[in-house]
């Protein structure tokens, strides 16, 4: 008895000028705004998009710069125009990075006794400082184990969401932040971990309302420990010349106290440590 097998088809990969042009409607620009910025002819960008010409490498370093492309996803435009990649991605125990992982935590270590960490586009802890422990210590260990997405940390119900005391507000925020992000740089990745968080349920004790402060300048993170509510807002600092993927992805997110309660609280919550 004969088989008969259907070839498994798989979707041709994107064109380069579809990729450009996808960039350039995901930034809102039109084909004159990118060509006069890029100094190319639009009569040539056209050709681009449409497949009618490629263009050379320094074009699409050019357009790519304008478009503010990602490193990673530059790489991909570099390779559907048929050229070799130009940015590395290095292991960050790469010994070419080791100043800038030095760096890294030098300010997580000399941000103490507050609480601060790094991650990378997904959100995936990198490393933190000691004084991050103690305020997630009340999730459930399955979220705390390796590798740890600081997001679905803060949001999971078994996470930090039984603890936040403005649950909607941090969830509002935090949603925004993740929407832009995917925006800007359209990693599907990301944009699954932001359907995750729509729906995780709110916790029992948040109520149906947000509840922000009338005369706040800033959306804090407020949590319930044992010690009292405390309150933070955050700082975000990023390399600012990478050429390296791995740096271009890495992100310190620093927290402060939003109050001399919570400054005082964490000062002796330090001391303790010692």
């Amino acid at each position: 008895m004969d088989t008969l097998f259907k070839p498994t088809t798989r979707p041709a990969p994107a064109t380069v000028g579809t990729l450009l042009r996808e960039w350039r409607q995901r930034r809102r620009m039109s084909q004159l705004d990118l060509a006069g910025i890029a100094d190319v002819s639009t009569r040539h960008l056209s050709f681009v998009e449409s497949g009618r010409s490629m263009p050379s490498r320094d074009m699409l370093i050019r357009l790519a710069e304008q478009l503010d492309v990602p490193l990673r996803e530059r790489n991909t435009l570099f390779v559907a125009a048929g050229y070799a990649p130009l940015y590395r991605e290095r292991a960050l125990a790469d010994p070419q990075l080791d100043a800038a992982r030095r760096a890294v935590d030098l300010v997580l270590k000399g941000h103490e006794p507050y609480p601060a960490l790094a991650v990378d586009r997904h959100w995936t802890m990198i490393a933190a400082n000691a004084a991050l422990g103690p305020l997630v210590a009340s999730a459930d260990a399955s979220l705390l184990a390796p590798p740890v997405n600081v997001l679905r940390l803060s949001m999971h119900p078994l996470g930090l969401a039984s603890v936040i005391d403005n649950w909607h507000e941090w969830r509002a925020h935090l949603l925004a932040r993740v929407r832009r992000q995917v925006e800007v740089s359209g990693d599907a990745t990301l944009a699954a971990l932001m359907k995750e968080l729509e729906a995780y349920p709110a916790p029992p004790h948040a109520g149906n309302a947000l509840h922000g402060e009338p005369d706040a300048v800033i959306v804090p993170l407020r949590l319930r420990t044992a010690h009292g509510v405390l309150s933070f807002f955050s700082t975000t600092t990023v390399f600012g010349t990478p050429v390296d993927i791995t740096l271009s992805e890495l992100a310190i997110e620093a927290f402060f106290p939003a109050d001399d309660a919570t400054a005082a609280t964490l000062r002796e919550l330090a001391a303790a440590r010692r």
